[in-house]
């Protein structure tokens, strides 16, 4: 099992921290734009 799970990771388009920081981005993003249109 840990070797199948190893060699998924290995297939990656990338690296799995740029999933995480990418993932904080589009939070973010969502989350401004949540807040933006709720003030107007």
């Amino acid at each position: 099992m840990f070797i199948a799970s190893t060699e998924a990771l290995r297939e990656l388009p990338a690296p799995p921290y740029a999933f995480g920081v990418g993932t904080f981005i589009i939070f973010s993003l969502f989350l401004y734009l949540v807040l933006r249109l709720d003030n107007d």
